[in-house]
């Protein structure tokens, strides 16, 4: 079963965007994906989080949902410029990536996934 998977700095070159070898966006991963840049103490971040469980196993072979701490990771944080949590990174196989930012209900969550990500539930 899919879990929502934290990402670091080098994990996230692998998976997402390798942004030492590239300076023009490039997706590195199989899936589209949903990235939450969250903080332990932001409550909305806390909201967030079950939700996105549900969803992981809503889409299940169709999205990878990545978290990443915002607090242990500020470069990244800083490459997307966040500054506010959660800023949720919608990301497509193929195109640019778009941002959401603040906490969305399951319904919201799944209209961007379908809007952005082109992915319906399984």
């Amino acid at each position: 079963m899919a879990k929502v998977e934290f990402l670091t700095e080098e994990t996230f070159k692998q998976k997402v965007f390798n942004f030492e070898t590239n300076k023009d966006w490039k997706f590195e991963g199989e899936l589209p994906c949903l990235i939450d840049f969250y903080a332990d103490w932001c409550g909305p971040c806390k909201m967030v989080a079950p939700i996105l469980e549900e969803l992981q196993k809503d889409f299940d072979g169709k999205i990878n949902i990545y978290k990443i701490d915002t607090e242990a990771e500020r470069n990244l944080a800083g490459m997307f410029g966040i500054q506010s949590i959660p800023s949720l990174l919608f990301v497509p196989k193929d195109g640019q990536p778009q941002m959401a930012v603040g906490a969305m209900s399951k319904e919201q969550f799944k209209g961007a996934i379908a809007d952005v990500l082109k992915v319906e539930a399984n």
